[in-house]
């Protein structure tokens, strides 16, 4: 079996190239920042192929034994959940929402962050939507950071939990797919959480931005139908 195509060299040298002028403990800040993301991904990589190995109908001892961890383990960890039938970069955007939190010293991760994330993944439809309307990533991004609690004292460490409206948000995402009549849950469905929530930090800055829901709903509606078609990712 082949390695990954990424080495210690290539993190180093990205975060170098990314971070020119910073000193010595503000890499190392930003280094855990990255070791924390990529155990994130780490764990959505194991439990897509959990959830592949479960639909084939491998049992939970078969699936405990290929981790190395007993059946009960392996079943309290990678039962579905919350991010069941989220797509790959929807997930992605939910851990660049973490990122975020952390990044800003946040100790919950609120619907803001959760835009901040969608903004993050560049390939996502939620991510053309929310550029298209908003007229520049920039622009988007910039209301989304003025929005923003102070950021806290120091570094966080472990779990960041979500805020309440978040969790809302989420369970919205999955009501949306649902509406839709999809059977995945990608990132135009969080866009549609979020403005879902109305009383959240999200939904006033999408409102701001110019989005209504029964807007956005059909926007999503139209645009997911042309991405089939032509075989996009969500």
């Amino acid at each position: 079996m082949s390695p990954l195509d990424i080495s210690l060299a290539d993190l180093i040298a990205r975060l170098d190239e990314e971070l020119p002028d910073a000193g010595e403990l503000a890499r190392v800040s930003e280094a855990r920042l990255r070791a924390q993301t990529l155990s994130d991904l780490g764990d959505q990589l194991i439990d897509h192929y959990v959830s592949k190995a479960k639909q084939n109908g491998a049992s939970w001892t078969e699936i405990g034994d290929a981790i190395g961890v007993s059946k009960q383990a392996a079943q309290q960890r990678h039962t579905p959940a919350a991010f069941e039938r989220f797509t790959n970069l929807n997930r992605h955007g939910v851990v660049l929402a973490q990122e975020a939190a952390r990044t800003h010293r946040h100790d919950s991760i609120g619907t803001e962050h959760l835009l901040l994330g969608l903004l993050g993944e560049p390939r996502g439809l939620a991510y053309e939507i929310l550029v298209a309307k908003g007229g520049s990533e920039q622009r988007v991004r910039d209301a989304v950071q003025e929005a923003l609690p102070p950021a806290g004292e120091k570094a966080l460490r472990g779990h960041i939990p979500f805020r309440e409206e978040s969790k809302e948000a989420i369970g919205q995402a999955r009501r949306a797919s649902a509406d839709l009549g999809h059977d995945w849950v990608g990132t135009e469905h969080t866009l549609l959480g979020l403005i879902r929530v109305t009383d959240s930090p999200a939904a006033r800055i999408l409102g701001d931005l110019g989005f209504t829901p029964e807007e956005l709903h059909e926007t999503v509606r139209t645009e997911t139908a042309r991405r089939l078609a032509a075989g996009a990712d969500r």
